[in-house]
């Protein structure tokens, strides 16, 4: 029997497995990888199936886990399937099945399958000292990592079985040497024991040894022959099993790099895609040195163009001398001819002229690449994506589909030029499928803020397709076979776990951006039980304010909003009825309060005819006058009542006598100052006779008094810009007795060392802590 160890994305591997396939001619080949995902090896053999793609196997009941097993065009495992399918050969997979392996991973919702069902020579445990084994071998090596090390010594082993005698040694020694955790050692105990037994039953049916070729990561290599006893059936039976579902995904070369996270991955896939074809370049079926060496051409080739591409311009002779200097740190190492980190240092010196940043994006470009996989239409696709797709394509979003960030700005409001109505409101149903796709978590779309932050029909998305949402969405297809229905799912979902009014009103406006009508009454009536049981002003005030952040939506929309109304009013009565209780509360508070008195003037302006506008006038006006409630949140309700003009300057001069007054403690009456200055300063400033009071007001603190000020005074000046803050002390410069001109020039003096001082010392100090 012919057994290959391999490395997963190992280009060598897969060329030197085809010289072994070409020679053997076998009658069956067997692969490392699901068992019960051999029935899609037709599906990845199509003609229309391009790589990178992926097996996803999860589970089919909540919590979903999933199980990624992906493969290159380079991959030796994809390469094995290519020449069975060329030769009309069997092929099988013979790792655990998936039902098994997602049982036997209880704590793992996403598992990379490669570093499991592809453990080989090279996969680092999960969990690993400090300093790793491979770490220790590289740098015994004299590499700068595990990666230099592995291309300089299997990657450029072009001799037909150099690669597989070597890699099976190596996997030997790498046993002996390798200490991993007794839950991974059992699992890995258990998959060789499986893979023996699928071997067992492919020569019970004929196949003659000779003519079996085994292609498993290095590692499990050495002990897949008759000196290892194979699982039984009553072993088999007693391994845990869940029921699991397996489907072909699109994925991505940089999922496949390690840089995204993925252990099993190699640093530079595109890199390793530049090495197979130069394997394969007139070669005439076998590799040979000079194969291997072109490859520091075309990579430094490729990095130039990228950055010329960008406005940077190199020579050709540039390309030329780094390729030189490449091959002189490859023969420095005794190396066959120069691997990745040689071809990076020469092209910093010589194309980046010794600055690594210029290079950084044209060599990640290059080395990683953005290609994503294809697959036909409908192969193996769950009804989740199969919709997915048809969306994609009747919204145009199609070319929306790459790695590569792309912005879209939609206009929700209907384009009347357009023919048809799909036209017509095309941006407004592609809102609604994004905002589906987010409310299931499928990282497709990210909303961003937009320069018409008040437009109720201005949206802008930023687009970036990922594996990620590949299986996001094959775990939604449990709450619902299309988008729609799974969103509504999830919806109801949230609904029902809701736990506070605001919570309940975000539904509400999650409801409509979807489209989902039934949710948003469902919505609406979780959000009339939850309002019964608070009285929290802050609670009640966001309910409201997000209530007309739906209603406005309602026309641009197409959706009736009249329902909500009644339950927006109700919430805003609640919330005034209950600011006077809440307002005798700390600093703290005070904050969460002036927030939702802003919501709830806002709400009796836009909607004075459906709210009692006339009852927050009159809770303004008590909480502006009473002395025994949070005096920030006084100052506010005046600044609040003047922006309204139902405060006049004879009003506002007496308010600030009685609260700038010697017999007011000092944080009292410069916190009410705090809250007066915090909305609409600009008035403010030129109201010259409130001005004179507050400084005859500061000028009669005394020293402890004045000290307690300052924590309020700092923080309400704090908003002011220096223009602002000039232009009162040059206003007060007559009140001071020195004149325009004299304040003018004395706030233009440096500060002296003691000033300089006290300032530092203020802004050293903690002022929370009063």
């Amino acid at each position: 029997m012919h057994v290959f160890g391999v490395r997963h994305l190992s280009p060598m591997a897969a060329y030197d497995l085809r010289i072994l396939l070409d020679e053997v001619q076998p009658s069956i080949v067997l692969i490392e990888g699901l068992h019960d995902a051999t029935d899609l090896i037709g599906d990845i053999v199509r003609k229309e199936t391009q790589p990178p793609i992926a097996i996803l196997a999860y589970t089919d009941a909540q919590p979903v886990r999933t199980l990624v097993y992906p493969l290159a065009r380079y991959s030796p495992e994809y390469q094995a399937i290519r020449w069975a399918d060329d030769h009309d050969v069997e092929v099988r997979l013979i790792d655990l099945p998936s039902s098994i392996f997602l049982a036997l991973q209880p704590d793992r919702q996403h598992i990379s399958a490669p570093e499991k069902t592809q453990e080989d020579d090279v996969v680092e445990p999960a969990d690993v000292p400090p300093e790793s084994i491979y770490e220790r071998i590289a740098k015994a090596a004299g590499e700068l990592d595990y990666e230099a090390y592995w291309e300089r010594r299997f990657e450029h082993l072009t001799e037909p079985g150099e690669y597989r005698r070597t890699a099976i040694a190596f996997g030997e020694q790498l046993r002996e040497l390798r200490e991993d955790h007794p839950r991974d050692l059992a699992e890995t105990l258990i998959r060789e024991s499986f893979m023996r037994r699928c071997i067992d039953e492919v020569l019970s049916e004929g196949h003659r040894a000779e003519k079996v070729v085994v292609v498993v990561g290095a590692f499990h290599a050495g002990v897949l022959g008759n000196d290892y006893s194979s699982m039984t059936d009553a072993e088999l039976e007693r391994l845990p099993s869940v029921n699991a579902k397996r489907t072909l995904m699109p994925y991505s070369y940089f999922k496949l790099s390690s840089q995204s996270g993925y252990g099993a991955g190699n640093h530079a896939p595109a890199y390793y895609e530049l090495l197979w074809d130069c394997l394969h370049r007139d070669s005439g079926g076998h590799g040979c040195r000079g194969e291997v060496e072109g490859l520091a051409a075309d990579y430094l080739t490729r990095v130039v163009r990228e950055l010329r591409a960008s406005g940077t311009h190199r020579s050709t002779a540039e390309v030329i001398d780094a390729v030189r200097l490449s091959r002189t740190l490859s023969d420095m190492q005794q190396g066959s001819a120069p691997v990745l980190e040689d071809l990076r240092d020469a092209a910093v010196a010589i194309i980046g002229q010794g600055d690594r940043g210029v290079l950084a994006e044209p060599m990640a470009r290059v080395e990683v690449g953005t290609a994503i996989g294809t697959l036909p239409k409908g192969v193996s696709q769950t009804s989740i994506q199969d919709d997915f797709n048809e969306k994609l394509k009747t919204l145009r979003l199609e070319n929306y589909r790459t790695t590569v960030k792309q912005d879209v700005s939609l206009d929700l409001r209907e384009n009347r030029r357009a023919k048809t109505e799909a036209s017509a409101f095309l941006d407004l149903n592609r809102s609604t499928f994004l905002h589906r796709l987010a409310l299931l978590n499928v990282p497709f779309a990210s909303s961003i803020a937009t320069d018409q932050t008040s437009a109720t029909w201005a949206e802008a998305w930023q687009l970036q397709w990922s594996p990620e949402a590949e299986i996001a969405l094959v775990e939604s297809v449990l709450m619902g076979e299309t988008v729609e229905i799974a969103s509504a799912y999830q919806l109801q979902q949230q609904i029902d776990n809701a736990a506070t009014i605001s919570e309940g009103a975000s539904l509400i406006k999650t409801a409509s951006r979807c489209e989902l009508l039934a949710g948003m009454l469902a919505a609406r009536g979780k959000l009339q039980a939850l309002a019964t049981q608070t009285s929290a002003t802050v609670e009640t005030a966001v309910a409201a304010y997000e209530l007309t952040l739906t209603i406005r939506f309602g026309d641009v929309r197409r959706f009736d909003a009249e329902p909500l109304y009644p339950l927006m009013e109700e919430l805003f009565v609640q919330s005034v009825l209950s600011l006077i209780g809440s307002s005798v509360c700390d600093s703290a508070a005070a904050k969460g309060l002036m927030t939702a008195m802003d919501q709830l003037n806002n709400i009796a302006f836009e909607f004075s005819t459906q709210v009692d506008e006339g009852l927050w006038i009159n809770r303004l006006g008590e909480l502006a006058r009473r002395d025994d409630l949070n005096a920030v949140l006084s100052g506010y309700a005046c600044a609040i009542l003047l922006e309204r003009g139902l405060m006049d300057n004879a009003e506002l001069s007496r308010e600030v006598s009685r609260r700038l007054s010697p017999g007011i403690p000092a944080d009292l009456g410069a916190g009410w100052f705090e809250g007066l200055a915090g909305r609409n300063r600009y008035a403010l400033l030129a109201r010259q006779e409130m001005w004179v009071q507050l400084s005859e007001y500061i000028a009669m603190l005394d020293e402890e008094q004045f000290r307690r000020s300052v924590v309020f005074l700092r923080r309400a000046f704090g908003s002011f810009s220096v223009t602002e803050k000039r232009a009162i002390a040059e206003n007060l410069g007559d009140h001071w007795g020195i004149g325009h001109e004299e304040a003018t020039e004395r706030l233009q003096t440096d500060l002296s060392e003691d000033e300089q001082d006290v300032l530092e010392e203020l802004n050293e100090f903690d002022f929370d802590e009063f």
